[in-house]
């Protein structure tokens, strides 16, 4: 009797065991399952701008700050105490008032190119990130010098076919070191017309106007309009006489010399595109001029000369969001395949990753204004990973090699982290930000006191001198370092310390995406 409850007793505790352990192994299985579908399937959409990350909001604050410092015209909201108004009568031997627009570089000229694909990326950057800018209370400051270089573009645009491309001589304006409120040289006119084109000048500012038209669609409807308008003409007038302002005008070889208009065209009615939902502009970059410019397959470097991987880019946000009879389309997939290409050209871990790197990571195509590519491109690596998160694609194949949109982040936070001061200097390369960045850039406005008298020659005193500026250039990016990774801070060394205005869009269109998180619009209208 003793020895058949000992037997029941076992045999109880054993089922128990097995019925125990079944439960584990379910509850272990069940975890597992969800941990591989976590890993394999789409990451949720983001909602709304979630936890501010201070480095990035406190490094945007900075660089939104040089837009400022570059502002020409009369100076009204005036939030740089070293600077005043200056070049007021730019345009007026045209009868045109050209004050606005915003100078270059550490020099005085407005160069037309430059300075449209400035508006461009500021109005892709506002459009995609502008809840998150607001959060920062950037948003507004971003706005508004956008439209100071628009008013400057639509003034520059007094006809159809005729578009003033630069205001001063270059030669004259580098043979002087002053503050440009100190100017008295003749700043002459430049324009491209229907016997001097300028397919790639024209293109880019129709892409400036129909992008900044989204901007202030909602906020002033008939400006918007009229940008649109402008940017209309734009197109038609490069589209139809088509020739590179570089081979029109050669002098302007010089200082921005285009490679190409096909890019430009392709970008500009990708943004008209997106601005009016026209066919007309889907099939002009999906029909011939895809086949004659796009380069499919062959990644390149964004900047303000090439616009193909931006347009490239900006297509698939139609392939992501777009209508399924748009969406679908065989040449809009060649854009798309040809940005996931650039992507994983970024990645490091890819099986294409490009080796145009510096021992720690930078991307690095060239010595001169070395910061450009790599801001450009973490720019537009993190617009596409909010592009899979928001569309819920889970991954990209690299050569059969899979990556996430956090991979893509990541890569764009490296970049972006070597720019403010994660490098083998120690040194922020956005001036005014964190505890070491660079004293001796190289921007006559910042180097001379604000109550000196100084004329065209004898301010060279100021850029000859061994102190640190006198003006903080506040979100200057400046040229950055060499392939080695070392930095010279000198005022004469203007490949590595020489900031530009094009580089602060690219910089603000970074630090926006990464100031805080949450899902980009499916549309811009």
């Amino acid at each position: 009797m003793e020895e058949k409850r000992r037997s029941r007793g076992w045999c109880g505790w054993f089922l128990v065991l097995i019925v125990l352990a079944a439960v584990a192994f379910a509850i272990f299985y069940a975890v597992k399952q969800k941990m591989h579908k976590s890993d394999s399937g789409a990451a949720p959409v983001p909602g709304p701008p979630g936890a501010v990350t201070k480095k990035y909001a406190d490094a945007l604050k900075v660089a939104m700050q040089f837009f400022d410092i570059q502002k020409s015209g009369k100076l009204g909201n005036n939030r740089i105490s070293w600077r005043g108004n200056s070049a007021l009568d730019d345009g007026s031997q045209a009868r045109l008032d050209l004050s606005r627009g915003m100078y270059d570089a550490g020099d005085h000229m407005k160069f037309g190119f430059p300075m449209a694909f400035t508006a461009t990326v500021l109005s892709w950057t506002i459009l995609e990130y502008g809840d998150q800018m607001k959060v920062v209370n950037q948003l507004e400051p971003a706005q508004d010098s956008l439209k100071w270089i628009t008013d400057y573009l639509v003034n520059a645009h007094p006809t159809d076919n005729v578009l003033y491309i630069q205001v001063g001589n270059p030669k004259t304006d580098h043979s002087c070191w002053e503050r440009p409120e100190d100017m008295k040289e003749e700043r002459p006119l430049t324009q491209v017309n229907t016997s001097s084109p300028g397919s790639d000048v024209a293109a880019e500012t129709a892409a400036a106007l129909a992008a900044a038209s989204l901007v202030f669609r909602t906020a002033d409807s008939a400006y918007s309009t009229a940008l649109l308008k402008h940017a209309k003409q734009l197109f038609t007038f490069a589209d139809k006489y088509r020739s590179s302002y570089s081979q029109s005008i050669p002098e302007v070889q010089t200082f921005y010399n285009s490679t190409g208009y096909g890019d430009e065209l392709l970008w500009a009615a990708s943004w008209l595109y997106h601005a009016t939902g026209e066919r007309s502009y889907f099939e002009y970059v999906t029909g011939k001029n895809g086949e004659d410019f796009a380069n499919w397959g062959s990644p390149t470097w964004f900047s303000w000369d090439n616009k193909l991987a931006g347009t490239q880019v900006l297509l698939s946000r139609v392939s992501f969001f777009g209508a399924k009879d748009i969406a679908n389309s065989d040449v809009l997939q060649k854009y798309r395949e040809s940005a996931e290409a650039v992507m994983c050209g970024l990645l490091p871990k890819s099986p294409t990753a490009t080796a145009s790197r510096t021992d720690n990571g930078l991307i690095w195509i060239s010595q001169w204004n070395a910061l450009q590519h790599p801001v450009a491109s973490a720019f537009l690596a993190v617009i596409y990973s909010d592009y899979m998160l928001t569309s819920r694609t889970a991954k990209i194949s690299c050569n059969g090699n899979n990556f996430r949109p956090k991979d893509l982040r990541k890569f764009a936070i490296s970049q972006a982290d070597y720019v403010l001061g994660d490098n083998p200097m120690k040194m922020s390369y956005l001036v005014g930000y964190g505890d070491k960045y660079p004293q001796y850039v190289h921007h006559r406005g910042a180097s001379i006191p604000a109550d000196a008298t100084a004329g065209c020659k004898d301010g060279f005193k100021w850029l000859k001198s061994k102190d640190p500026n006198p003006n903080i250039a506040m979100g200057a990016l400046v040229g950055g370092p060499f392939l080695n990774e070392s930095f010279v801070d000198s005022r004469n060394n203007s490949m590595q310390t020489e900031p530009s205005t094009y580089n602060s869009a690219v910089i603000v269109g970074l630090l926006s995406s990464l100031v805080t998180t949450s899902s980009v619009v499916q549309s811009f209208t």
